[in-house]
Formats: C-alpha cells, sequence, structure tokens
C-alpha cells in the first residue's frame, strides 16, 4: 500500500535521506516491514519532490519503475541538497494504472502531496465527494485513481485558503464518512511546514539534528522515532511537532456546512 516520508530542515542530499539508510524508502520499496491492507513490495513506481535553496516551487522526479531499477535518480541523489523533501514508492491498488502520473508526489504550485492506503469502495464510494469539484479538476486528474482524487480534493481546500492540516484532515474524515474501511495516511508539505494523517496505517516521527522526519516506517534503529497513533493529525515545521485526533465530520447535511462546496443549479 505505498510508503512515503517527508523531510523539513538542515539541507541534506537525496542519498542520505531515501537511500543510504539500513531501511531507506529504497529498502521498504522491496523489503517493508509493516505492510497493511494488501501488496508485499512496492513495486509500481516512485517519485520525489524537492525545493532548491530559497525556491518555493519544487522540482519533482516521477517514475512508473520500482525505485532499485533507476540508475539515473541514484547518480543524482548524491548531487541534489534541500532542506525540504517528500518522496513516495508506489504499491498499486489492483486494477489502478501504473504510469509515471500515478506515483506521488502530486504538486501544485509550492505543495507536495502523497496518499498511502487506498479509498474502500472505489469509486462509487466516494462519488458524491467527486462531484462536488469543478468538473475540469475531474478533467485534468494526473490519473484515475484514489490518491489523484484525493489530492484534487485536498488542492480545492488549499486553494480556498485552509492550512495544511485543516485540508488533509478534513478530506480524511469525509471519506471516512463515505468509505470507513479505508486508508489515508495523507502527507503533504510547502517546503516550510507539513502535516500527515494515520488512518489505518503506521506513521513515525523524529526529530533532531535541527530537523523533522515523517516516514511510514522508520529509516533506521537510533533512538528518537515516535510511533503515531491511528486517526490523527500530525503537523509539524523543522523544529516542532504537534499531534492531535483527526477531528470528525458528520456526514448528515456535509455539502450545505462545507464552504469549499459549490453546487450545480
Amino acid at each position: 500500500m505505498c510508503r512515503h516520508l517527508a523531510y523539513l530542515g538542515p539541507p541534506r542530499d537525496l542519498a542520505t535521506l531515501l537511500l543510504a539508510p539500513p531501511h531507506s524508502l529504497l529498502r521498504q520499496s522491496y523489503a517493508p516491514v509493516d505492510m497493511r491492507g494488501g501488496g508485499t513490495i512496492n513495486a509500481d513506481g516512485f517519485g520525489a519532490g524537492w525545493y532548491p535553496d530559497g525556491a518555493i516551487t519544487p522540482i519533482r522526479y516521477r517514475r512508473a519503475v520500482p525505485f532499485w531499477t533507476d540508475a539515473t535518480f541514484a547518480a543524482l541523489a548524491t548531487e541534489v541538497r534541500s532542506g525540504a523533501v517528500l518522496a513516495a514508492v508506489r504499491s498499486a491498488t489492483v486494477g489502478m494504472p501504473i504510469v509515471d502520473t500515478a506515483c506521488a508526489p502530486f504538486s501544485s504550485g509550492r505543495w507536495l502531496f502523497s496518499h498511502n492506503g487506498r479509498i474502500a469502495g472505489w469509486p462509487d464510494s466516494v462519488a458524491t465527494l467527486a462531484r462536488r469539484l469543478p468538473v475540469t479538476d475531474l478533467l485534468t486528474l494526473d490519473a484515475p485513481t484514489d490518491a489523484a482524487l484525493l489530492w484534487a480534493l485536498v488542492r480545492s481546500r488549499l486553494t480556498a485558503g485552509e492550512s495544511l492540516g485543516h485540508a488533509i484532515s478534513t478530506v480524511a474524515a469525509q471519506v471516512l464518512g463515505c468509505a470507513p474501511s479505508s486508508r489515508l495516511n495523507l502527507l503533504i508539505t510547502d517546503g516550510v511546514t507539513l502535516a500527515a494523517t494515520t488512518v489505518h496505517h503506521a506513521l513515525a516521527v523524529r526529530v533532531g539534528d535541527g530537523g523533522v522526519l515523517v516516514c511510514s516506517e522508520p529509516t533506521d534503529d537510533s533512538s528518537g522515532w515516535e510511533p503515531v497513533a491511528d486517526r490523527q493529525l500530525l503537523t509539524a515545521t523543522s523544529s516542532a511537532v504537534d499531534v492531535m485526533p483527526i477531528p470528525a465530520i458528520p456526514t448528515a447535511g456535509m455539502a450545505h456546512a462545507d464552504p469549499t462546496v459549490t453546487e450545480e443549479p
């Protein structure tokens, strides 16, 4: 069901963050420890996004091949340094396409986004939520996948002015209202802050050396890793982490209570 990672802190090269640790994201692509909801490896693609020094718009690299097969990225990773990184490896849900554009991170403007999990009952279970998006958003999804739809739902809230944490926690709660057994680890950053949800999937966080690292699985055996409990919203900067329960969203009358929804006449 995918693995992902986000880092904020002093600039570090991508190889140190993603390839070198003993249980790095690279290793998690072929030997994950805590796969839930199906799948044994994450070989259906990968991606990484990072912010060049002083930039507010990230650079992104995505490919629909196993992470361990891409020698180009391995060479690039030793030369690229960044203080803000989001990366993921993918295990595609059966029936969803294996293409570059289906791989996280998804991106728009200054944001990078990833989803670890699946929407139960896709696509019928969330058809009502999807109908609330502008038609152009649906026509321009990166791919016909649950992750791409989640990104469209989150992005609509961000462009309406919501914070990272409020946007992803509200979308997670709304999807749970439609499909309660969904797995919804959402992860997002704008290069300065990051936010993540835990819904039926593991997440760990470590603060130290001037930075914060959030991962589906700890990347090493060092002390300092803290597990994040289920159904929590984590928000962080490079020096501080806050964790709180995901607020419940009532399903009845949700469309009328949602300020981002525009109904067709």
